[in-house]
């Protein structure tokens, strides 16, 4: 393994053990300290991977961002298999990745996490949207794909559940995953 692989993995490492953190302790009660303690580096160290741990806490959440903003890449499809594909996608991914399971922890437990950075907080708050998908559903609801009913709660409806199995996984990665087909159930016209 040469210096730069080593040093991608040091910073994955570091991701990892911040992520566990942050997600059992909350952002005020995380140490830098404790984060290189379980590491087995120097404080110093860390920071020379990130300057802060609001820097480490946003690039936890810009990687859970980018998620899920490859998920609303799904472009030119029918809205039913907009909501086909990104269930599989996401129940897929958090089943082999243990880590994007955690991030949904990350990201729920951000948005009311009082003790973040008023910076933190406000781009949380920015890239929270649910738009483009009850865009989709309303188009759905007009096609005959998407059951009646209020296009946001559906969105919500259908999210939610997909953030409660995330969770459920982050903390039971042994239990068993729904098939995407029930979450996509919630808001198919049957």
């Amino acid at each position: 393994m040469n210096r730069l692989e080593k040093k991608e993995k040091r910073r994955q490492e570091i991701l990892n053990v911040a992520l566990d953190l942050f997600i059992s302790k909350g952002y005020a009660a995380t140490r830098t300290a404790d984060i290189a303690h379980i590491i087995g580096m120097s404080e110093g160290l860390l920071f020379h991977y990130f300057e802060t741990k609001e820097k480490l806490y946003l690039t936890l959440l810009n990687i859970a961002i980018q998620g899920k903003e490859n998920v609303f890449e799904l472009k030119n499809i029918s809205p039913i298999c907009f909501f086909i594909q990104t269930a599989k996608m996401i129940l897929d991914y958090i089943t082999h990745e243990p880590f994007a399971a955690k991030l949904f922890v990350l990201m729920n437990r951000a948005q009311y996490d009082v003790a973040l950075p008023k910076p933190t907080c406000n781009y949380i708050l920015r890239k929270k949207d649910f738009d483009y998908s009850v865009e989709l559903i309303i188009q759905g609801q007009k096609e005959g794909s998407i059951k009646e009913g209020n296009p946001i709660a559906l969105a919500i409806a259908f999210f939610m559940a997909i953030q409660g199995i995330a969770e459920n996984i982050a903390r039971n990665p042994d239990m068993p995953v729904p098939d995407s087909e029930w979450i996509v159930d919630i808001i198919r016209r049957k």
